[in-house]
């Protein structure tokens, strides 16, 4: 979701630097970035490290309070093409799932805010015991939806996430946001989803389904 459909990075690093420096430490760019992709519980104790002194539990909802809060003041802020190609896939009838590693409430809160029904499902990460890179948000996301996972394309901006769907067995795309993904398995790598339609996907899903296949 952060990233891939909705550009809420730079809300979580402007709430995780006050947050730092509040404790007496600073966090740099180049931190906030090896954070991305992370599970909200890593993150929280990569937070402690550098010394915030909050429980895990309260870190991840002090951030996702404060980034639901810039959501709500200025409105979802779509990455280019993500809201088109989520109508264009409605449109074509295709189901569509939210796997993120995003609480629930926020995940909800995003989805609530999109002006029609994006989703027929939401997998958020305090919905799996194991989140990314391990294959069970999209596992589990197949089984609710009563599809195989060789049948799925998966959309994901991080390492990690790339990992996840990758091990689930979707054909999945990269669309990079905020970190490279280079070496992370990605059946295609696209430079952004402006201009992509449902279309596109099929397609993509057609030609990797054959070379795996083959």
């Amino acid at each position: 979701m952060d990233g891939t459909l909705v550009d809420t990075e730079p809300y979580w690093i402007a709430a995780e630097t006050p947050l730092v420096e509040s404790y007496g430490g600073s966090w740099t760019h180049e931190m906030a970035l090896s954070l991305v992709g992370l599970a909200l519980e890593d993150s929280a104790r990569i937070l402690q490290e550098e010394g915030v002194r909050m429980s895990t539990g309260d870190i991840i909802e002090h951030l996702t309070s404060e980034v639901m809060r810039s959501i709500s003041r200025d409105g979802v802020p779509f990455r280019p093409g993500a809201r088109e190609l989520l109508a264009d896939l409605k449109d074509a009838g295709l189901k569509t799932a939210l796997v993120t590693m995003s609480m629930r409430r926020m995940a909800s809160h995003i989805a609530e805010l999109i002006d029609f029904d994006a989703f027929d499902l939401v997998v958020a990460g305090d919905d799996v015991t194991r989140p990314k890179p391990y294959p069970d948000p999209y596992l589990q996301a197949c089984t609710s939806l009563g599809v195989e996972p060789a049948d799925t394309v998966a959309i994901e901006d991080s390492p990690n996430g790339l990992r996840s769907a990758v091990a689930a067995g979707s054909v999945v795309l990269g669309v990079p946001a905020m970190v490279s993904l280079e070496g992370a398995g990605a059946h295609a790598v696209w430079p952004t989803l402006h201009g992509v339609t449902a279309s596109d996907l099929s397609e993509l899903h057609r030609a990797h389904r054959k070379i795996g296949a083959a």
